[in-house]
């Protein structure tokens, strides 16, 4: 959700609801079959034979360059040259492997280099994205983690007036922030990817592209938990050590147009939210 606006429904949890027109429908080429006018006359057992050797081929073939072409060094990162390129491609991963650290279990002690503005901004960015954003002590905790000192006191003067007790109660929560009894609270961030707009030696404008749920799981819940793509820009100066937020804005998108998946029950949002963890990002 932007820090720079009013959290919640009207930022962190819009959905894009259309899409880009068509049906959705895949057309399937059965087998050919005498007399189909897209398969042609049946073959004999032979030329099927040889055909089958030959596609067989070409798709062992077309794998092992896929391979070749994506293979990416599996080795720590040096810290040096890596700046804000892959190792492949812009848009690939790295490979580079996460940090090993964390402070108030944000990680942290990311390398001084354009590859790890990139990996603080996408773990800042789950952060700010999570359910503990909602109560005072724990959206201290983060912003004490993530912001760079000078900032911090703007950052939580702007949030206190935006995370009020009367927010709480509209999206479904108590007004300390914690879910209703018989309710589990949803707000999680993923990080899909990164990109570096502007660097600098010791600063950085971070471009985030993520998905997120926020809601609340429960029977007769009226605020169920929903999906969300934004994009968020941090930019981060380099601040005892580490990455540092400086500013932070959000907008709406890309988003992808909606699949045909069957919306799971409460129950079974709450469970997975309980059962499945998050992740370190690395670039």
């Amino acid at each position: 959700m932007s820090l720079g606006d009013e959290p919640g429904y009207g930022d962190a949890s819009r959905g894009e609801d259309g899409g880009y027109g068509g049906s959705g429908q895949t057309r399937t080429r059965l087998p050919d079959r005498q007399g189909d006018v897209y398969g042609g006359a049946r073959r004999g057992r032979g030329s099927s034979s040889r055909s089958l050797i030959t596609v067989v081929g070409v798709v062992v073939l077309l794998i092992a360059a896929i391979a070749f072409a994506n293979r990416g060094d599996d080795s720590p990162s040096s810290g040096d040259t890596g700046g804000d390129k892959a190792k492949t491609s812009p848009t690939a991963a790295s490979g580079d492997h996460p940090v090993d650290t964390k402070s108030a279990g944000i990680p942290s002690g990311f390398p001084h280099t354009g590859e790890g503005a990139q990996s603080a901004a996408a773990n800042y960015a789950v952060a700010l994205g999570s359910a503990d954003m909602f109560n005072k002590a724990g959206r201290d905790q983060i912003l004490a983690t993530v912001i760079t000192p000078s900032k911090v006191a703007d950052f939580e003067a702007t949030l206190d007036k935006a995370y009020t007790p009367q927010f709480n109660k509209n999206v479904g929560l108590n007004e300390d922030g914690s879910a209703p009894q018989g309710y589990t609270f949803v707000s999680r961030t993923t990080a899909i990817g990164t990109k570096t707009t502007e660097s600098s030696a010791d600063a950085a404008t971070v471009e985030v592209w993520c998905s997120g749920l926020l809601g609340l799981a429960g029977q007769d819940s009226t605020n169920p938990v929903t999906s969300s793509w934004f994009t968020i820009t941090m930019t981060l100066d380099w601040s005892s050590d580490d990455w540092k937020i400086v500013t932070h804005s959000q907008k709406d998108g890309p988003a992808p147009v909606p699949g045909d998946d069957r919306a799971s029950s409460a129950d079974d949002i709450a469970k997975a939210v309980e059962e499945y963890g998050g992740f370190t990002y690395a670039r």
